[in-house]
């Protein structure tokens, strides 16, 4: 709020910047989330234990023309 002497209201409030800052604050925090929910996304994804094949199943394939 700002007060302005010899004014025709005697108090003026300037709510705009507050309420852009609100928003601008809401905006990251809003990044912020989807960041960390796009990288557990990654995490998830990332396969760390293949199985090796037991014997020799699936290693020798035979293709008749």
């Amino acid at each position: 709020m700002s007060i302005a002497i010899n004014s025709t209201t005697p108090a003026q409030t300037n709510t705009d910047t507050g309420v852009a800052l609100k928003t601008a604050g809401l905006a990251k925090s809003q990044q912020e989330l989807e960041g960390q929910m796009a990288l557990n996304l990654i995490q998830s994804a990332v396969v760390t234990n293949i199985p090796s094949p037991v014997g020799n199943s699936g290693t020798q394939i035979n293709i008749k023309v």
